[in-house]
Protein backbone atom coordinates (compact mmCIF):
# COMPACT_ATOMS: atom_id res chain seq x y z
CA UNK A 1 0.00 0.00 0.00
CA UNK A 2 2.62 2.64 -0.89
CA UNK A 3 0.69 4.47 -3.39
CA UNK A 4 -1.66 5.14 -0.53
CA UNK A 5 0.82 5.90 1.63
CA UNK A 6 1.63 8.11 -0.57
CA UNK A 7 -1.45 10.03 -0.97
CA UNK A 8 -1.46 10.49 2.39
CA UNK A 9 0.99 13.06 2.55
CA UNK A 10 -0.65 14.69 0.74
CA UNK A 11 -3.55 14.83 2.78
CA UNK A 12 -1.73 15.82 5.49
CA UNK A 13 -0.08 18.94 3.79
CA UNK A 14 -3.92 20.21 3.34
CA UNK A 15 -5.01 19.60 6.95
CA UNK A 16 -6.11 22.67 9.42
CA UNK A 17 -9.35 22.71 7.30
CA UNK A 18 -12.37 22.58 9.30
CA UNK A 19 -14.35 19.63 8.86
CA UNK A 20 -18.25 20.44 9.58
CA UNK A 21 -20.04 21.01 6.20
CA UNK A 22 -22.74 18.33 6.58
CA UNK A 23 -24.57 16.78 3.55
CA UNK A 24 -27.02 18.88 3.31
CA UNK A 25 -24.50 22.24 2.93
CA UNK A 26 -22.08 19.75 0.31
CA UNK A 27 -25.31 19.81 -2.22
CA UNK A 28 -26.66 23.50 -1.83
CA UNK A 29 -22.82 24.41 -2.84
CA UNK A 30 -22.90 22.20 -5.56
CA UNK A 31 -26.71 23.41 -6.98
CA UNK A 32 -25.62 27.03 -5.73
CA UNK A 33 -22.46 26.96 -8.07
CA UNK A 34 -24.28 25.40 -10.83
CA UNK A 35 -27.64 26.89 -10.96
CA UNK A 36 -26.59 30.70 -11.17
CA UNK A 37 -25.93 32.62 -14.16
CA UNK A 38 -25.70 29.99 -16.66
CA UNK A 39 -29.32 28.51 -16.04
CA UNK A 40 -30.70 32.41 -15.47
CA UNK A 41 -28.44 34.16 -18.24
CA UNK A 42 -26.63 32.28 -20.27
CA UNK A 43 -29.67 30.21 -20.96
CA UNK A 44 -30.98 33.09 -23.15
CA UNK A 45 -27.42 32.81 -25.37
CA UNK A 46 -28.20 29.31 -25.24
CA UNK A 47 -31.77 29.57 -26.57
CA UNK A 48 -30.37 31.75 -29.45
CA UNK A 49 -28.12 29.95 -30.77
CA UNK A 50 -30.14 26.57 -31.08
CA UNK A 51 -33.68 27.55 -30.52
CA UNK A 52 -35.49 24.67 -29.54
CA UNK A 53 -32.74 22.35 -30.15
CA UNK A 54 -30.98 23.98 -26.67
CA UNK A 55 -33.25 20.96 -24.99
CA UNK A 56 -30.87 18.69 -27.30
CA UNK A 57 -28.00 20.62 -25.91
CA UNK A 58 -28.61 20.79 -22.34
CA UNK A 59 -29.48 16.61 -22.35
CA UNK A 60 -26.55 16.10 -24.20
CA UNK A 61 -24.50 18.23 -21.64
CA UNK A 62 -26.31 16.65 -18.98
CA UNK A 63 -25.08 13.24 -20.07
CA UNK A 64 -21.01 13.92 -20.25
CA UNK A 65 -21.76 16.23 -16.72
CA UNK A 66 -23.62 12.47 -15.36
CA UNK A 67 -20.52 10.55 -16.64
CA UNK A 68 -18.04 13.12 -15.24
CA UNK A 69 -19.23 13.20 -11.95
CA UNK A 70 -19.17 9.32 -11.81
CA UNK A 71 -15.80 9.33 -11.85
CA UNK A 72 -14.86 12.15 -9.62
CA UNK A 73 -17.85 10.80 -7.31
CA UNK A 74 -15.28 7.32 -7.16
CA UNK A 75 -12.07 9.09 -6.36
CA UNK A 76 -13.68 11.90 -3.68
CA UNK A 77 -14.50 9.02 -1.49
CA UNK A 78 -10.96 7.08 -2.09
CA UNK A 79 -9.31 11.02 -1.28
CA UNK A 80 -11.28 13.30 0.53
CA UNK A 81 -9.04 16.47 0.67
CA UNK A 82 -9.34 19.79 -0.81
CA UNK A 83 -6.89 19.54 -3.53
CA UNK A 84 -9.82 17.22 -5.05
CA UNK A 85 -9.15 16.50 -8.72
CA UNK A 86 -5.73 18.52 -8.66
CA UNK A 87 -4.27 16.13 -6.31
CA UNK A 88 -5.49 12.73 -7.95
CA UNK A 89 -3.69 14.28 -10.90
CA UNK A 90 -0.91 15.00 -9.16
CA UNK A 91 -1.16 11.39 -7.81
CA UNK A 92 -2.35 9.24 -10.28
CA UNK A 93 -0.39 10.56 -13.44
CA UNK A 94 2.29 13.88 -12.81
CA UNK A 95 3.32 16.78 -10.93
CA UNK A 96 2.76 18.63 -13.87
CA UNK A 97 -0.62 17.23 -14.12
CA UNK A 98 -1.62 18.67 -10.85
CA UNK A 99 0.09 22.01 -10.97
CA UNK A 100 -1.90 22.38 -14.54
CA UNK A 101 -4.92 21.68 -13.57
CA UNK A 102 -4.96 23.41 -9.94
CA UNK A 103 -3.68 26.63 -11.82
CA UNK A 104 -6.28 26.77 -14.74
CA UNK A 105 -9.51 25.24 -12.70
CA UNK A 106 -8.21 28.15 -10.17
CA UNK A 107 -8.21 30.52 -13.28
CA UNK A 108 -11.63 29.62 -14.26
CA UNK A 109 -13.14 30.04 -11.05
CA UNK A 110 -11.58 33.78 -10.99
CA UNK A 111 -12.98 34.20 -14.17
CA UNK A 112 -16.36 32.81 -13.66
CA UNK A 113 -16.49 34.98 -10.67
CA UNK A 114 -16.39 37.96 -12.58
CA UNK A 115 -19.06 36.41 -15.25
CA UNK A 116 -21.28 35.95 -12.07
CA UNK A 117 -20.75 39.82 -10.91
CA UNK A 118 -21.34 41.17 -14.29
CA UNK A 119 -24.49 39.84 -14.52
CA UNK A 120 -25.46 41.04 -10.82
CA UNK A 121 -24.96 44.50 -12.37
CA UNK A 122 -27.41 43.65 -14.98
CA UNK A 123 -30.05 42.34 -13.03
CA UNK A 124 -29.80 45.61 -11.02
CA UNK A 125 -30.57 47.79 -14.06
CA UNK A 126 -33.67 46.58 -13.92
CA UNK A 127 -34.65 48.60 -10.54
CA UNK A 128 -31.85 50.97 -10.91
CA UNK A 129 -31.10 51.37 -14.62
CA UNK A 130 -28.81 55.25 -14.15
CA UNK A 131 -26.76 53.41 -11.61
CA UNK A 132 -23.08 52.59 -12.94
CA UNK A 133 -22.80 48.98 -12.82
CA UNK A 134 -19.75 48.85 -11.16
CA UNK A 135 -21.16 49.78 -7.74
CA UNK A 136 -23.06 47.19 -7.50
CA UNK A 137 -20.31 44.84 -8.38
CA UNK A 138 -18.40 46.78 -4.99
CA UNK A 139 -20.75 46.21 -3.02
CA UNK A 140 -21.95 42.68 -3.38
CA UNK A 141 -18.79 41.87 -3.40
CA UNK A 142 -17.26 42.88 -0.18
CA UNK A 143 -20.57 41.49 1.27
CA UNK A 144 -19.82 37.93 0.21
CA UNK A 145 -15.84 38.24 0.95
CA UNK A 146 -16.90 39.10 4.36
CA UNK A 147 -19.01 35.54 4.67
CA UNK A 148 -15.96 33.80 3.39
CA UNK A 149 -13.54 35.41 5.24
CA UNK A 150 -15.62 34.84 8.54
CA UNK A 151 -15.65 30.87 8.86
CA UNK A 152 -16.65 28.23 6.72
CA UNK A 153 -20.15 27.76 8.91
CA UNK A 154 -20.93 30.82 7.90
CA UNK A 155 -20.30 30.14 4.39
CA UNK A 156 -22.26 27.19 4.65
CA UNK A 157 -25.56 28.86 6.34
CA UNK A 158 -25.25 31.49 3.56
CA UNK A 159 -24.53 28.76 0.65
CA UNK A 160 -27.63 26.70 2.28
CA UNK A 161 -30.59 29.59 2.25
CA UNK A 162 -28.95 31.08 -0.95
CA UNK A 163 -29.85 27.86 -2.68
CA UNK A 164 -33.06 26.92 -0.88
CA UNK A 165 -34.53 30.18 -2.23
CA UNK A 166 -33.14 29.16 -5.49
CA UNK A 167 -34.65 25.86 -5.63
CA UNK A 168 -37.99 27.46 -4.31
CA UNK A 169 -38.73 29.83 -7.16
CA UNK A 170 -37.61 27.19 -9.84
CA UNK A 171 -40.02 24.68 -8.17
CA UNK A 172 -42.78 27.21 -8.19
CA UNK A 173 -42.30 28.52 -12.24
CA UNK A 174 -41.94 25.63 -12.85
CA UNK A 175 -46.10 24.70 -11.52
CA UNK A 176 -46.72 28.28 -12.71
CA UNK A 177 -45.29 27.83 -15.75
CA UNK A 178 -47.32 24.31 -16.48
CA UNK A 179 -50.69 25.79 -15.03
CA UNK A 180 -50.36 28.91 -18.02
CA UNK A 181 -49.37 26.23 -20.83
CA UNK A 182 -52.51 23.68 -19.49
CA UNK A 183 -54.93 26.41 -19.10
CA UNK A 184 -53.77 28.10 -22.99
CA UNK A 185 -56.53 27.68 -25.40
CA UNK A 186 -55.58 26.55 -29.06
CA UNK A 187 -56.02 29.82 -29.87
CA UNK A 188 -52.66 31.50 -28.16
CA UNK A 189 -49.37 30.92 -29.12
CA UNK A 190 -48.58 29.27 -25.94
CA UNK A 191 -48.07 25.45 -26.20
CA UNK A 192 -45.77 23.00 -28.08
CA UNK A 193 -46.42 24.60 -31.15
CA UNK A 194 -43.46 27.00 -29.88
CA UNK A 195 -41.01 24.05 -30.26
CA UNK A 196 -41.66 24.26 -33.80
CA UNK A 197 -42.63 27.53 -34.95
CA UNK A 198 -39.70 30.21 -36.32
CA UNK A 199 -37.70 27.58 -38.03
CA UNK A 200 -38.62 24.30 -36.27
CA UNK A 201 -36.93 22.72 -33.57
CA UNK A 202 -33.43 23.33 -35.43
CA UNK A 203 -33.86 26.82 -36.68
CA UNK A 204 -30.54 26.70 -36.53
CA UNK A 205 -29.16 23.73 -38.09
CA UNK A 206 -27.38 20.51 -36.37
CA UNK A 207 -24.20 23.04 -36.08
CA UNK A 208 -26.38 25.16 -33.38
CA UNK A 209 -27.41 23.02 -31.08
CA UNK A 210 -23.80 21.19 -31.10
CA UNK A 211 -21.90 24.75 -29.99
CA UNK A 212 -24.87 25.24 -27.86
CA UNK A 213 -23.62 22.29 -25.94
CA UNK A 214 -20.94 23.99 -24.77
CA UNK A 215 -23.11 26.68 -23.41
CA UNK A 216 -24.60 23.84 -21.45
CA UNK A 217 -21.34 22.56 -20.31
CA UNK A 218 -20.34 26.09 -18.71
CA UNK A 219 -24.08 26.39 -16.66
CA UNK A 220 -23.53 22.77 -15.57
CA UNK A 221 -19.57 23.80 -14.20
CA UNK A 222 -19.59 24.08 -10.23
CA UNK A 223 -20.81 20.45 -9.83
CA UNK A 224 -17.61 19.57 -9.08
CA UNK A 225 -17.36 21.86 -6.38
CA UNK A 226 -18.34 18.86 -3.95
CA UNK A 227 -15.51 16.90 -4.75
CA UNK A 228 -13.26 20.63 -3.25
CA UNK A 229 -15.74 20.63 -0.66
CA UNK A 230 -15.08 17.08 0.84
CA UNK A 231 -12.16 18.27 2.65
CA UNK A 232 -14.63 19.98 5.05
CA UNK A 233 -17.37 17.34 5.02
CA UNK A 234 -17.88 15.56 8.37
CA UNK A 235 -18.27 12.11 7.03
CA UNK A 236 -17.22 11.75 3.25
CA UNK A 237 -17.70 8.87 2.77
CA UNK A 238 -21.79 8.80 3.16
CA UNK A 239 -22.03 12.49 2.33
CA UNK A 240 -20.53 12.67 -1.16
CA UNK A 241 -22.03 10.08 -2.84
CA UNK A 242 -25.30 11.47 -1.50
CA UNK A 243 -24.83 14.73 -2.03
CA UNK A 244 -23.59 14.13 -5.89
CA UNK A 245 -26.56 12.48 -6.71
CA UNK A 246 -29.01 14.66 -5.02
CA UNK A 247 -27.41 17.76 -7.11
CA UNK A 248 -26.69 15.95 -10.92
CA UNK A 249 -30.34 14.79 -10.67
CA UNK A 250 -31.83 18.09 -9.57
CA UNK A 251 -29.73 20.03 -11.78
CA UNK A 252 -31.06 17.59 -15.01
CA UNK A 253 -34.29 18.02 -14.02
CA UNK A 254 -34.54 21.55 -13.56
CA UNK A 255 -32.64 23.01 -16.53
CA UNK A 256 -34.35 20.46 -18.47
CA UNK A 257 -37.57 21.34 -17.24
CA UNK A 258 -37.08 24.72 -17.06
CA UNK A 259 -36.09 25.26 -20.58
CA UNK A 260 -38.32 23.11 -22.01
CA UNK A 261 -41.28 25.18 -20.15
CA UNK A 262 -39.88 28.60 -21.12
CA UNK A 263 -39.72 28.18 -24.95
CA UNK A 264 -43.07 26.75 -24.68
CA UNK A 265 -44.21 30.00 -23.39
CA UNK A 266 -41.80 32.39 -24.93
CA UNK A 267 -40.71 32.15 -28.36
CA UNK A 268 -37.34 31.09 -28.80
CA UNK A 269 -36.23 34.06 -30.95
CA UNK A 270 -37.00 36.74 -28.19
CA UNK A 271 -33.54 35.15 -25.98
CA UNK A 272 -30.78 37.42 -25.72
CA UNK A 273 -28.36 38.29 -22.73
CA UNK A 274 -30.22 42.25 -22.13
CA UNK A 275 -32.37 40.23 -19.47
CA UNK A 276 -32.87 36.92 -18.05
CA UNK A 277 -35.48 34.82 -20.06
CA UNK A 278 -37.14 34.11 -16.62
CA UNK A 279 -37.88 37.53 -16.15
CA UNK A 280 -38.74 37.97 -20.16
CA UNK A 281 -41.56 35.25 -18.92
CA UNK A 282 -43.00 37.05 -16.13
CA UNK A 283 -43.43 40.13 -18.34
CA UNK A 284 -45.10 38.53 -20.91
CA UNK A 285 -47.58 36.80 -18.65
CA UNK A 286 -48.20 39.95 -16.91
CA UNK A 287 -48.12 39.22 -14.07
CA UNK A 288 -48.51 42.24 -11.27
CA UNK A 289 -44.85 42.97 -9.28
CA UNK A 290 -43.83 38.66 -10.71
CA UNK A 291 -40.44 40.45 -13.18
CA UNK A 292 -39.52 41.88 -10.04
CA UNK A 293 -39.55 39.09 -7.23
CA UNK A 294 -37.89 36.81 -10.38
CA UNK A 295 -35.34 39.00 -10.90
CA UNK A 296 -34.62 39.25 -7.02
CA UNK A 297 -34.53 35.80 -7.17
CA UNK A 298 -31.78 35.55 -10.23
CA UNK A 299 -29.49 37.89 -8.15
CA UNK A 300 -29.74 35.57 -5.49
CA UNK A 301 -28.31 32.37 -7.84
CA UNK A 302 -25.99 34.98 -9.08
CA UNK A 303 -24.82 35.53 -5.97
CA UNK A 304 -24.85 32.41 -4.40
CA UNK A 305 -22.79 30.67 -7.68
CA UNK A 306 -20.45 33.89 -6.69
CA UNK A 307 -20.08 32.65 -3.33
CA UNK A 308 -19.80 29.03 -3.89
CA UNK A 309 -16.84 29.75 -6.71
CA UNK A 310 -15.21 32.25 -3.95
CA UNK A 311 -15.25 29.16 -1.40
CA UNK A 312 -13.72 26.90 -4.29
CA UNK A 313 -11.01 29.28 -5.72
CA UNK A 314 -9.66 29.99 -2.38
CA UNK A 315 -9.39 25.89 -1.27
CA UNK A 316 -7.62 25.42 -5.10
CA UNK A 317 -5.11 28.04 -3.96
CA UNK A 318 -4.65 26.71 -0.34
CA UNK A 319 -3.80 23.38 -2.22
CA UNK A 320 -1.50 24.99 -4.65
CA UNK A 321 0.22 26.38 -1.47
CA UNK A 322 0.30 23.45 1.13
CA UNK A 323 1.66 21.96 -2.48
CA UNK A 324 4.81 23.98 -2.70
CA UNK A 325 3.26 25.37 -5.83
CA UNK A 326 2.04 28.71 -4.25
CA UNK A 327 3.87 31.22 -1.95
CA UNK A 328 3.41 29.34 1.75
CA UNK A 329 1.42 32.75 2.88
CA UNK A 330 -1.45 31.13 0.59
CA UNK A 331 -1.26 28.09 2.42
CA UNK A 332 -1.99 30.21 5.74
CA UNK A 333 -5.00 29.91 7.77
CA UNK A 334 -6.77 32.32 10.60
CA UNK A 335 -8.11 31.73 14.23
CA UNK A 336 -11.11 30.14 12.28
CA UNK A 337 -9.66 28.08 9.78
CA UNK A 338 -9.56 29.98 6.81
CA UNK A 339 -7.33 31.07 3.79
CA UNK A 340 -7.68 34.35 4.05
CA UNK A 341 -4.85 35.29 1.53
CA UNK A 342 -5.42 32.71 -0.43
CA UNK A 343 -9.77 34.33 -0.80
CA UNK A 344 -8.43 37.89 -1.11
CA UNK A 345 -6.38 36.96 -3.91
CA UNK A 346 -9.16 34.68 -5.42
CA UNK A 347 -10.87 37.72 -5.57
CA UNK A 348 -8.96 39.42 -8.71
CA UNK A 349 -11.80 38.33 -10.89
CA UNK A 350 -13.97 40.68 -9.55
CA UNK A 351 -11.56 43.46 -9.87
CA UNK A 352 -11.18 42.29 -13.74
CA UNK A 353 -15.24 41.91 -14.13
CA UNK A 354 -15.53 45.65 -12.77
CA UNK A 355 -12.94 46.92 -15.54
CA UNK A 356 -14.66 45.01 -18.39
CA UNK A 357 -18.11 46.55 -16.65
CA UNK A 358 -16.86 50.04 -16.90
CA UNK A 359 -14.61 50.28 -20.28
CA UNK A 360 -17.22 47.20 -22.58
CA UNK A 361 -20.28 46.57 -21.00
CA UNK A 362 -21.78 45.38 -23.83
CA UNK A 363 -19.56 42.62 -24.11
CA UNK A 364 -18.38 41.51 -20.59
CA UNK A 365 -20.64 38.96 -20.20
CA UNK A 366 -19.28 36.66 -23.07
CA UNK A 367 -15.89 37.86 -22.98
CA UNK A 368 -15.63 36.43 -19.22
CA UNK A 369 -17.64 33.23 -20.56
CA UNK A 370 -14.77 32.74 -22.94
CA UNK A 371 -12.02 33.02 -20.76
CA UNK A 372 -13.56 31.01 -17.80
CA UNK A 373 -14.01 27.97 -19.80
CA UNK A 374 -11.13 26.66 -21.30
CA UNK A 375 -9.76 26.23 -17.21
CA UNK A 376 -12.27 24.27 -16.40
CA UNK A 377 -12.93 22.26 -19.24
CA UNK A 378 -9.59 21.32 -19.58
CA UNK A 379 -9.79 20.14 -15.81
CA UNK A 380 -12.80 18.17 -16.50
CA UNK A 381 -11.00 16.46 -18.94
CA UNK A 382 -8.35 15.64 -17.06
CA UNK A 383 -10.73 13.73 -14.29
CA UNK A 384 -11.63 11.82 -16.85
CA UNK A 385 -7.93 11.36 -17.91
CA UNK A 386 -7.19 10.81 -14.09
CA UNK A 387 -9.77 8.67 -13.39
CA UNK A 388 -8.52 5.47 -16.35
CA UNK A 389 -4.95 5.87 -14.43
CA UNK A 390 -7.06 5.83 -10.68
CA UNK A 391 -8.92 3.25 -10.82
CA UNK A 392 -6.27 0.69 -12.24
CA UNK A 393 -3.83 1.94 -9.80
CA UNK A 394 -6.49 1.60 -6.66
CA UNK A 395 -7.29 -2.12 -7.81
CA UNK A 396 -3.39 -2.99 -8.71
CA UNK A 397 -2.44 -2.09 -5.16
CA UNK A 398 -5.48 -3.47 -3.36
CA UNK A 399 -7.30 -0.28 -2.47
CA UNK A 400 -10.30 -0.93 0.05
CA UNK A 401 -13.81 -1.54 -1.56
CA UNK A 402 -15.59 2.07 -2.47
CA UNK A 403 -19.17 2.52 -1.68
CA UNK A 404 -19.33 4.56 -4.84
CA UNK A 405 -17.47 3.07 -8.49
CA UNK A 406 -17.78 4.56 -12.41
CA UNK A 407 -20.29 2.06 -13.64
CA UNK A 408 -19.04 0.88 -17.46
CA UNK A 409 -15.38 1.40 -17.05
CA UNK A 410 -13.01 2.31 -18.84
CA UNK A 411 -15.73 2.79 -21.47
CA UNK A 412 -18.16 5.22 -20.43
CA UNK A 413 -15.12 7.28 -18.96
CA UNK A 414 -13.58 7.39 -22.62
CA UNK A 415 -16.70 8.33 -23.74
CA UNK A 416 -17.12 11.47 -21.49
CA UNK A 417 -13.57 12.40 -22.43
CA UNK A 418 -14.28 12.39 -26.07
CA UNK A 419 -17.50 13.73 -25.91
CA UNK A 420 -16.18 16.80 -23.73
CA UNK A 421 -13.52 17.18 -26.24
CA UNK A 422 -15.01 17.28 -29.33
CA UNK A 423 -17.25 19.88 -27.86
CA UNK A 424 -14.56 22.15 -26.96
CA UNK A 425 -12.68 22.06 -30.18
CA UNK A 426 -15.66 22.69 -32.13
CA UNK A 427 -15.49 26.15 -30.71
CA UNK A 428 -12.57 26.76 -33.02
CA UNK A 429 -15.20 27.30 -35.84
CA UNK A 430 -17.39 29.80 -33.40
CA UNK A 431 -16.95 33.17 -33.77
CA UNK A 432 -18.97 33.52 -30.76
CA UNK A 433 -16.67 31.31 -28.69
CA UNK A 434 -13.70 31.13 -30.81
CA UNK A 435 -11.75 33.08 -27.88
CA UNK A 436 -11.78 30.48 -25.44
CA UNK A 437 -9.56 27.74 -27.49
CA UNK A 438 -7.30 31.02 -28.66
CA UNK A 439 -6.85 32.36 -24.93
CA UNK A 440 -6.78 28.61 -23.87
CA UNK A 441 -3.58 27.31 -25.60
CA UNK A 442 -1.56 29.95 -24.67
CA UNK A 443 -2.44 29.40 -21.31
CA UNK A 444 -1.25 25.84 -21.11
CA UNK A 445 1.72 27.13 -22.70
CA UNK A 446 2.40 29.88 -20.69
CA UNK A 447 1.53 27.36 -17.44
CA UNK A 448 3.63 24.77 -18.47
CA UNK A 449 6.68 27.04 -18.77
CA UNK A 450 5.68 28.54 -15.21
CA UNK A 451 5.44 24.92 -13.87
CA UNK A 452 9.05 24.14 -15.62
CA UNK A 453 10.53 27.42 -14.20
CA UNK A 454 8.90 26.16 -10.78
CA UNK A 455 10.66 22.33 -10.97
CA UNK A 456 13.80 23.75 -11.79
CA UNK A 457 13.72 26.49 -8.93
CA UNK A 458 12.40 23.52 -6.56
CA UNK A 459 14.99 21.14 -7.41
CA UNK A 460 17.91 23.88 -7.25
CA UNK A 461 16.60 23.74 -3.52
CA UNK A 462 16.33 20.56 -2.27
CA UNK A 463 19.77 19.99 -3.91
CA UNK A 464 20.84 22.85 -1.84
CA UNK A 465 19.11 22.22 1.50
CA UNK A 466 20.89 18.87 1.22
CA UNK A 467 24.22 20.05 0.42
CA UNK A 468 23.78 22.12 3.77
CA UNK A 469 22.50 18.92 5.75
CA UNK A 470 25.43 17.09 4.55
CA UNK A 471 28.09 19.87 5.37
CA UNK A 472 26.50 19.93 8.88
CA UNK A 473 26.91 16.23 9.78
Amino acid sequence: MKDNNHFQDIMDREKGLSRSLKTSQLTMIAIGGAIGTGLFLGSGLAIGTAGPSVILSYAIGAIIALLLMGCLAEMTVAHPTSGSFGAYAERYLNPWSGFTVRYSYWFSLVCAIGTEVTAVAIYMKHWFPTVPGFVWILLFSGLLLFVNATSVNMFGAVEYWFSFIKLVAIAAFIILAMYVIVGSDNSSSIGIVNLTNDGGFFPNGIWGMWIAIFISLFSYLSIEMIAVSAGEAKEPDKAVPIALKSAVIRLIVFYLLTLTLMLMIVPWSMAGTDKSPFVKVMELLNIPGAAGIMNFVILIAALSAMNSQLYISTRMMFSLSRAGYAPKAFGKLSKKNVPTLALATSAIGIAIATLYTIFSPDTAFMTMISISSFGAMFAWFMIFVTHLAFRKKWDAMGGRKLPVRMIGYPYLTIIGALLLVSVVLSTWFSDMFKDTLILGFPWLIFISIAYIIWKKVNDKKITTDVGKKDQSL
